[in-house]
């Protein structure tokens, strides 16, 4: 009989005690204890069981879980005899800041510190006797929401202290989603200085700390060591390209097959492998997400579980503000495509809007992204003309059908916000009604430039149509005009539902040159689009008409209409349309 789901459990005693279902993680303990690293940070996409991994080590080191033998009887670690000699042996503090997502420095501060009070109540029996001095028992005393930032900092070093003398042991620490808190503050404005307050209180916790046995901090993201790890060398960092406990966390692909079988539902594993699948750790791949894979076999539905179980703000922010080469990349990726770019797993988050490569690090950590394949630039072979030999790139993609869907319905939703009006758009569009066509734009223009085209580095460059060419790279894209390559996106936002009528592309190669965005007709009796989208050049057009033209003269000149001829569709069945901006002002024709 099949073991119950048990959906949102991460208490590693409840999970055991009760029963369900649960996939044997308990060589993670064996193998991060046998690595004799000091303090490990390890990163692995959200949903992905680190806090159930952290409470499994949690209460298998733990003095106050000294004799729960029952916990681990028949897993992996209980095959050990050194392992049950070690277990509740430690005295351990376990601390998470999953739930700190304030929107100001101060609230952030101050739960932070309300976290620590909590932590010092449950080891009150220190004050009873004259085990802590006076001066340590008013330290102990003084620690509260509202404590100065020097208490803080030292708050966890001191109780660490004062453990090791009761137990006689030095401490293990355990700190998990340690970066909730950053993404928060970077999204809201207070980087800097909750920057400077964790640095000062992890370094006196993780660095200066002789009573620290071993630590593990785990988050989404390598937060740069520069931000918050400053001088501490004793950290080992592991990544989603790191190759240690690559099959920790995740169930691998074996695993989701043999729970598949257990329910009875092994029909359906190609299509839980193409919703799924698709993450990778160091070297292992086919690695599944375990909220998709939990809820799937508790409800026996193919849907969208582990992207819907957060509000992707910070991802959506950064693409919806982002430069037009990220956005084209972007466009590439929805299209099954991949992009070639370097990139920089040390997140700095204040420098995630100037940093192409740090936004493509953070989408690959937070697992919207996989790695395909991955080289170094050699002398002869670089992947542009300013790669530089040994410079390292990565082939990435989109991870799953789950991601692919969540975003779709990511960039959907940001043009179903400020107007309902899409459908006429397209209706005007497919009718040819140039002057609806207009209208509509230009309110939407209105209502929707400032909303959207946010990007904190709008470039200046003139010639909007000069878009990347070859492999894409966070080096080789050129920065187009801002407002036409919001524009171009924008207008493919609005077509995005006529996809099951066209097939859709943008900046292909065509003729002589290469097109915006071309339409070309499933159906057999509807015509061809194609549209260029330009930037008013007050030098060079004195009206958005002479701009339209413009537009209107580079499509036959260039042929753009050339390949779709060469697919046997008649020219007098081939629309052009020149899109002109100016502003928040649109002339199409």
């Amino acid at each position: 009989m099949a073991r119950t789901i048990g959906i949102g459990l991460q208490n590693f005693e409840k999970v055991i005690q009760r029963n369900v279902f649960y996939i044997d993680k308990t060589s993670f303990i064996k193998e991060w204890w046998e690595n004799q690293d000091e303090v490990t940070l390890i990163t692995r996409p959200r949903r992905f069981g680190k806090t159930l991994a952290m409470s499994m080590v949690e209460q298998f080191f733990s003095i106050e879980y000294k004799g729960r033998t029952d916990l681990f009887e028949g897993l992996y670690i209980s095959r050990f005899e050194e392992y049950q000699k070690l277990q509740g042996t430690f005295p351990v503090i376990s601390l998470s800041f999953a739930e700190i997502k304030e929107t100001t420095y101060d609230a952030t501060k101050k739960k932070i510190c309300q976290l620590i009070a909590m932590l010092y109540d449950k080891y009150r029996f220190l004050l009873e006797g004259e085990f802590l001095s006076d001066r340590e028992k008013a330290f102990f005393q003084n620690v509260s929401a509202d404590m100065e930032d020097y208490a803080a900092s030292l708050s966890i070093k001191t109780l660490c202290g004062y453990l090791s003398r009761y137990y006689g042991k030095n401490v293990i620490i355990l700190l998990d989603e340690y970066d909730t808190p950053m993404q928060e503050a970077f999204s809201h404005g207070y980087w800097n200085a909750l920057a400077s307050f964790s640095r000062s209180m992890f370094n006196s916790t993780f660095k200066t700390n002789p009573y620290l046995e071993r630590a593990i901090l785990t988050g989404i993201t390598r937060v740069s060591k520069e931000s918050i790890f400053s001088d501490l060398n004793n950290l080992e960092v592991i990544t989603t390209t790191s190759t240690k406990y690559e099959s920790a966390f995740g169930f691998t692909e074996d695993e989701v097959f043999r729970a598949l079988e257990e329910y009875g539902v092994s029909d359906k594993k190609s299509d839980v492998k193409n919703w799924y699948d698709g993450f990778t750790f160091g070297n292992v791949r086919d690695i599944y997400n375990p909220w998709s894979i939990l809820n799937f076999l508790d409800k026996c539905k193919l849907s969208i579980y582990w992207a819907n179980t957060s509000s992707n703000s910070l991802i959506g922010m950064l693409i919806r503000e982002g430069s037009p080469a990220i956005k084209l990349m972007m466009q590439d990726l929805m299209e099954g495509k991949s992009i070639c770019t370097q990139l920089d797993e040390q997140i700095v988050y204040n420098e995630l809007d100037e940093s192409e490569s740090a936004l493509w690090s953070l989408l690959l950590a937070s697992g919207y992204l996989k790695i395909l394949n991955y080289y170094i630039v050699d002398g002869e072979d670089s992947v542009e003309s300013e790669a530089q030999e040994g410079d390292q790139y990565y082939e990435l993609s989109l991870t799953n059908l789950e991601v692919r869907i969540m975003f779709r319905k990511m960039i959907r939703g940001w043009f179903q916000q400020p107007s309902t009006r899409y459908n006429e758009f397209i209706k005007a569009l497919l009718t040819n009604d140039l002057k609806a066509m207009n209208v509509y734009m230009n309110q939407v223009a209105l209502m929707t430039f400032s909303y959207f085209d946010s990007g904190k580095r709008p470039s200046k460059q003139a010639e909007p149509e000069r878009l990347p060419t070859g492999k894409a790279t966070t080096k080789s894209l050129k920065r187009p005009n801002s407002s036409v390559c919001f524009f171009h996106g924008f207008v493919l936002g609005l077509i995005v539902d006529l996809s099951g009528r066209y097939m859709i592309t943008s900046n292909r190669e065509s003729g002589f040159g290469r097109y915006d965005v071309m339409l070309e007709p499933i159906k057999p009796e509807d015509d061809a689009i194609i549209m260029e989208f330009k930037v008013r050049d007050p030098e060079e057009e004195t009206t958005l008409e002479e701009t339209v033209q413009k537009a209107h003269l580079q499509m036959q000149r260039m042929e753009y209409a050339k390949g779709l001829i060469g697919k046997g569709i008649a020219p007098e069945h081939i629309r052009m349309y020149g899109f002109a901006f100016e502003g928040k002002h649109v002339l199409i024709g």
